[in-house]
């Protein structure tokens, strides 16, 4: 085995859980440390493993094909931080795409994977950074992504920008100007916090705002409908359902709106024991469930 073999062969236990957890090594910069370290494969070697994958179903070549190519999702992830996401999520996403780009990959085509798994990794993390980078969707169609991705890099230094450049903008991206001018707004938008991120009592945050009061949330709805009908006609037909001594320990016991009486009144009244009146009250509550879960 030659000195790249046996380093890849070591790499691949360590990489192989982080290839879907890039924070499986500890830190995302031990992940890239680690990424690069695994050796490059020649066109031989890849074409090789390409084969072995497509012929033989072979997964173990699947997964040196992956793990030499992370230091490419690592170097793609990159150019997207300017989008507020943690970088190990753009990596992890990054690593869905060339997963896809492997199973694709014909080695008879003299396509290295390097040129052919870039389009898979990029369009992984686009629909990431487009799902994620506000709550609400920014881009629907083509040509909004397409805006969306190029108008953070076409603005000079993030100014805001002039009509001249709106149009200018709109022109190349083949887009209407008032596209332009919308997605500008909202690339401009701050994040807000749903919550506060004080400790203080009088702290204002649009958590405190937002809900509806006069429209509930329907499983509160629902919750306030089987608390009644438990506190009223379901109570009613399970009190029914118990014969005259059980109800009448029941009612004594726990449905007094004052202080209910305790197993040694009881006893006495009825003429047993305490320990029996207990038992009765164990039966009773266990014949309530069934009829209060009908």
């Amino acid at each position: 085995m030659t000195q790249n073999s046996q380093s890849l062969a070591l790499s691949n236990n360590a990489l192989a859980m982080a290839i879907s957890n890039p924070g499986a090594l500890g830190t995302i910069e031990a992940y890239i440390a680690a990424v690069n370290r695994v050796p490059l494969l020649t066109q031989e070697q890849e074409t090789e493993l390409g084969r072995r994958l497509r012929d033989d179903a072979d997964l173990g070549a699947a997964r040196q094909l992956i793990i030499s190519h992370l230091r490419l999702v690592v170097s793609v992830a990159r150019q997207y931080l300017g989008y507020g996401l943690a970088h190990a999520d753009l990596i992890q996403e990054g690593n869905v795409g060339l997963m896809k780009a492997v199973k694709r990959f014909d080695p008879d085509r003299g396509v290295r994977l390097v040129s052919f798994a870039v389009h898979w990794i990029k369009a992984e993390i686009h629909e990431y950074v487009v799902r994620n980078w506000r709550m609400v969707k920014v881009a629907t169609t083509k040509a909004q992504r397409k805006l969306f991705f190029n108008l953070r890099r076409m603005r000079p230094d993030g100014q805001t920008l002039d009509p001249d450049q709106v149009s200018a903008i709109a022109q190349e991206l083949n887009v209407r100007p008032e596209d332009v001018s919308e997605m500008e707004v909202r690339l401009s938008g701050r994040e807000m916090a749903l919550d506060s991120q004080s400790d203080d009592d009088d702290a204002y945050a649009p958590i405190a705002y937002l809900s509806d009061e006069g429209q509930q949330e329907p499983s509160r709805v629902l919750e306030r409908r089987a608390h009644d009908a438990l506190q009223g006609p379901g109570l009613i037909a399970a009190l029914d359902g118990l014969d005259a001594r059980s109800r009448r320990i029941v009612q004594a016991r726990w449905l007094q709106d004052e202080g209910g009486a305790t197993l040694h009144e009881l006893a006495a009244e009825l003429g047993v024991s305490a320990e029996r009146v207990r038992q009765i009250e164990v039966a009773a509550f266990k014949k309530m469930r069934v009829a209060l879960a009908a």
